[in-house]
């Protein structure tokens, strides 16, 4: 049995990291941070987030945003594109994660999510339930990307813009709610 089907939705984050040599990160430690809620996970860093249509979600200035926040139109991976995971210590069935931006604050799914104006901001810089984000294994490296009350985001038009460029408020995974996600950049 593979390490994804052992530690279920958690293990496939932690086997993707093992698989591309992120690093060590303990996979004994994912399946008990699924249970009890330690963060034991250590950060995966380098990740990125690829639309459907090939273009990477961008924290634009690094982060620190409340407006004109994520941009999906880079065609290069530089460092606003990089995104540290933190393990939330939620203790869910599936380890919820913090996206990090390259210069120290979190993504925050405005509301939980369920949005489509103001959607999301990059300004927090403490990890509460607003911060908190499932990466759903759909195969290979796509997932989806969950918010705290449900919702997915959305790379509206599949990704490609500077204005209008994520939502939170779809209900069901479509093609504009898949992200390949690789780490180790």
């Amino acid at each position: 049995m593979n390490i994804k089907n052992r530690l279920g939705r958690a293990g496939t984050i932690v086997a993707a990291a093992v698989a591309i040599g992120v690093g060590s990160v303990g996979l004994a430690g994912a399946a008990s941070a699924a249970t009890t809620g330690n963060p034991v996970n250590g950060p995966v860093y380098g990740c990125v987030f690829q639309t459907v249509n090939g273009h990477y979600l961008t924290a634009v200035g690094g982060g620190g945003r409340t407006t004109d926040v994520i941009h999906t139109d880079a065609t290069r991976i530089g460092s606003w594109e990089k995104f540290t995971l933190i393990d939330s210590g939620s203790g869910t069935p599936v380890i919820q994660y913090g996206l990090l931006t390259a210069n120290g604050h979190y993504l925050t799914a405005v509301g939980g999510g369920g949005r489509t104006t103001d959607v999301i901001h990059s300004d927090a810089t403490q990890l509460q339930a607003w911060e908190k984000f499932t990466l759903n294994a759909l195969g290979g490296n796509a997932y989806d990307i969950q918010t705290v009350n449900g919702h997915y985001l959305t790379a509206v038009d599949g990704g490609g813009r500077t204005t209008d460029t994520i939502h939170s408020d779809a209900t069901r995974v479509g093609a504009w709610e898949r992200f390949t996600v690789t780490c180790g950049h």
